[in-house]
């Protein structure tokens, strides 16, 4: 797909077709987000990081209000919560990677 430019040479476009709506005065901008799509690489890999980061923060400040309340009804040491403390931090680091 080629258009004419002001000097008067084609001008080479990367793609023929697009899968979301383009402006070819802008040099084929983005005029819509498909949020909810998966199609593009750029779209998985920001709903990956948003996911990663939503568990990650789930994982690491969720337990903590409730931890009292925890201990008392399921009756755990103090060395049972500094495990679950460590597979807290593990599980943040491995998903923000």
């Amino acid at each position: 797909m080629s258009a004419s430019v002001p000097s008067g040479e084609a001008e080479i476009k990367k793609y023929d077709t697009y899968y979301v709506n383009v402006d070819p005065d802008q040099d084929d901008k983005a005029t819509e987000i498909k949020l909810l799509s998966f199609k593009r690489p750029h779209m998985r890999a920001f709903h990956c990081s948003w996911m990663g980061f939503f568990t990650a923060f789930f994982i690491w400040f969720a337990i903590a209000p409730l931890l009292p309340e925890i201990k008392n009804t399921l009756g755990i040491s103090k060395q049972q919560i500094w495990t679950s403390n460590i597979c807290s931090v593990a599980g943040t680091v491995f998903m923000r990677f």
